[in-house]
């Protein structure tokens, strides 16, 4: 008698890490050999390449061949599907203005919601070979190795990242006030340009905490995931949880989540 075969919950997760492998493979091949012809732009200050394109397909056909009948919620397209409580969100390269350029900050960020409830989340960054991943209630890992968020307690010392608002220009003003009190209390600042790797980064504890606008689902769900079975705390700017919703994010170990919220609360209330 075969034995039997794990339920699809069991599935998920190795799914997802082979779909991000392949998707990070292609990026790399095409690493440094952009054309002209392969860069066009969306919008002010947003960018996409045929690798993102052929990155996100190849994703979807993975993910759709295990589980034709989950929906896909991605940054380049979303194909149709039948309703499902079952939703992928896809990043498939995440920082494509440092890919165009070879900056070595960008990953592939590919997570699965159940009805609404984050349960499994990759972050690939095929530079470094570095696999993050989660499993809601499994913990959070880094090619294997369990990981935590920090220890640090205080923000004084602590070492945040951040993002520029990009996407929501006409809220720089309020953007730049949160970066200037937030510097008053800890100068030790990155920004990297690709949030799913903030949030990785956060998880594991090379950073402390994190804080960004006007993000898509996609830029935050694996991360999000990552940091909170790392022993972290996820919120929007005033301590709830609307980010993936409205795109505002606070993120950290519980203390400097607890700080950044603190002090970006007042500056935004109100005005978002």
């Amino acid at each position: 008698m075969s034995p039997k075969r794990g339920s699809d919950s069991d599935r998920f997760l190795p799914v997802a890490v082979k779909a991000a492998r392949a998707a990070g493979s292609i990026l790399i091949r095409r690493y440094g050999k952009l054309t002209p012809a392969d860069v066009s732009a969306k919008g002010d200050s947003d960018w996409v390449t045929t690798i993102d394109h052929a990155s996100e397909r190849e994703i979807i056909r993975i993910l759709m061949r295990e589980f034709p009948r989950h929906t896909v919620k991605a940054e380049e397209s979303s194909p149709r599907a039948p309703a499902s409580p079952y939703q992928w969100l896809i990043d498939p390269l995440d920082g494509t203005s440092n890919y165009i350029h070879q900056f070595p900050a960008f990953c592939v960020s590919v997570a699965l919601q159940r009805r609404g409830r984050l349960e499994v989340g990759v972050v690939y960054d095929p530079v470094r070979e570095e696999l993050f991943t989660a499993r809601r209630g499994h913990g959070a890992r880094l090619n294997g190795r369990r990981i935590r968020v920090s220890r640090r307690r205080r923000m004084a010392g602590a070492l945040l990242t951040t993002g520029f608002p990009v996407r929501a220009k006409r809220q720089l003003g309020l953007y730049l006030e949160s970066f200037h009190r937030i510097f008053l209390k800890t100068p030790t600042i990155r920004r990297a340009g690709s949030a799913a790797l903030d949030l990785a980064y956060t998880a594991c504890g090379r950073a402390d905490g994190f804080w960004e606008m006007a993000l898509a689902p996609w830029d935050m769900a694996a991360g999000v995931l990552l940091i909170e079975e790392a022993g972290g705390r996820v919120s929007d700017f005033f301590g709830g949880k609307r980010y993936l919703e409205e795109g505002h994010i606070a993120a950290g170990n519980p203390a400097i989540h607890r700080e950044i919220v603190r002090v970006v609360a007042p500056i935004f209330r109100g005005k978002l």
